[in-house]
């Protein structure tokens, strides 16, 4: 776990529990909200200078409560305010009541709120505890807005978001900047929420550090290095390249080989000792065209790599990129069920009639990566795919419990979870990623940290980020041959 409170993800369940332990603990509720609302209009001074009013809209919960404080602040640092709020105040109760007294202005209902030049918006609706889609007034206010493309300030996070999943709930703000308090929750940083909360300020509110770690759940977290650093294996001036592993990448046939070669050299990059391509006879000359550091294997049968496994040292492997889709993956995939396998693209089509057949082949400790964009996941997890209560963290958790495999969820947010319950949520990977042979790269990365030794959930969660800071490195306009280049270990 993250030293640094701002680090952690606490679902909207979590946080709450965390302010019931606060308040029980004995501190003042509405001091935290005071320091809320004064982080809120201290941000939004700093961010707009040139405002010419700022549009206060307040809910009819607590986070209405922190607006009603930014609103005072505001007015007392002699900006002109505005308020608008959601529902009647006269129904406001606990703290938001308290902060709504001592507002001297007064507000309006929504549906008066007419757009001006020089507007800036102030979203204290309903933050990250939202839990249906909003009204249809919230709705037509937030469309008024937009279509004005005035700047937001969101509280917590853009009304109309999930906090837990970063779904729009109906319609949601895009706001230019979201200030949260403590914590982040998992929907600032899944699609679209990560989109819609604009730059996002995490601000400190003053409750102690061992009530919001007692209240996390600690299993949702953004994938980041330094967490991983503990299971790579230690550098040694004494070593060998068996030590570092063996990674075996299996290739297509002799016109579909590059998907492969990619793969290679992205896990020999990774740090893998020494990495093999096994082809097919008539694909050998294709591939060794192409190939200087990574070696070849025959093998064009199930009886091939039958006897090839002999050699016990074969432990870890790729199968998917170019290989086909069909019965042959399917045989390839059984006699290595007991190794380490990352399956990929084709790998995984392969068994989309039948799932649990390749679910069944891994059981025990966790050897299975398998690393599904949005169609193939639907194809292996078709009722989690079409669930639509679930989230993606909550439908890869799902499917990696299901499958006894770390699953690479794939996307602009990709998620990493482990059949323990861990999930990971990826921020690093850049918007150029999305080019034909990224994932080949991806796949060999993860084989290659596999092949050193890391447990599957490790190796996936630092490949997926060895991979977004390869895309980085390489630039926009990438190619899938620059992307591998680029890869360098942790």
């Amino acid at each position: 776990m993250s030293e640094h409170l701002s680090d952690l993800l606490l679902t909207p369940a979590e946080m709450a529990a965390v302010d019931a332990a606060a308040a029980a603990s004995g501190i003042d509720s509405f001091g935290l909200m005071e320091r809320a609302g004064a982080a809120t209009a201290a941000a939004a001074l700093r961010l707009h200078p040139g405002a010419l009013r700022f549009v206060v809209l307040c809910g009819p919960g607590n986070n209405g409560g922190d607006a009603y404080v930014a609103a005072r602040h505001l007015l007392q640092s002699g900006a002109k305010v505005a308020l608008f709020h959601l529902a009647d105040p006269a129904r406001l109760k606990g703290d938001a009541a308290r902060a709504q007294a001592g507002c001297a202005l007064q507000g309006q209902g929504l549906e008066h709120y007419r757009p001006e030049g020089g507007d800036v918006v102030i979203d204290g609706l309903f933050g990250a505890g939202l839990g249906r889609a909003v009204a249809a007034e919230v709705g037509t206010l937030i469309k008024c807005i937009t279509e004005a493309d005035l700047p937001v300030l969101a509280i917590d996070l853009p009304s109309g978001l999930d906090g837990r999943t970063g779904k729009v709930l109906g319609a949601a703000f895009r706001a230019r900047n979201t200030i949260t308090f403590m914590t982040r929750k998992p929907g600032h940083l899944l699609m679209p929420g990560r989109e819609l909360c604009g730059e996002l300020e995490v601000f400190d509110i003053g409750i102690p550090a061992r009530i919001v770690r007692s209240a996390a759940g600690c299993v949702i977290a953004e994938n980041k290095p330094d967490a991983l650093k503990h299971v790579l294996p230690a550098e040694q001036l004494e070593t060998h390249k068996y030590k570092r592993g063996h990674l075996v990448v299996f290739s297509g046939e002799a016109d579909k080989t590059g998907a492969a070669r990619m793969s290679a050299l992205s896990g020999l990059k990774a740090g893998a000792g020494l990495v093999t391509i096994a082809a097919p006879r008539a694909a050998l000359a294709a591939n060794a065209a192409h190939l200087t550091a990574v070696m070849l294997h025959a093998v064009d049968d199930e009886a091939d790599l039958a006897e090839w496994l002999s050699d016990k040292r074969l432990q870890t492997f790729v199968l998917g990129p170019g290989f086909g889709v069909g019965a042959t993956a399917r045989g390839f995939v059984t006699a290595l069920a007991d190794r380490r396998l990352v399956l990929d693209a084709d790998g995984i089509s392969s068994f989309k009639d039948d799932p649990h057949q390749l679910f069944a082949f891994f059981r025990g400790e966790p050897r299975l990566v398998l690393t599904p964009h949005e169609g193939e996941f639907s194809r292996l997890f078709p009722d989690i795919g079409d669930d639509e209560a679930l989230g993606k963290v909550d439908k890869a958790v799902a499917a990696a419990r299901r499958a006894n495999a770390a699953i690479v969820y794939k996307g602009a947010d990709t998620v990493i979870a482990s059949p323990d319950g861990r999930a990971l949520i990826n921020t690093n990977a850049p918007a150029w990623l999305a080019t034909a042979g990224s994932g080949d790269v991806l796949a060999g990365i993860i084989g290659g940290l596999l092949a050193q030794g890391l447990p599957a959930f490790e190796a996936a969660a630092a490949g997926v980020w060895l991979h977004g800071a390869a895309g980085q490195r390489a630039g926009k306009g990438l190619t899938a041959e620059d992307l591998a280049a680029a890869v360098l270990p942790l």
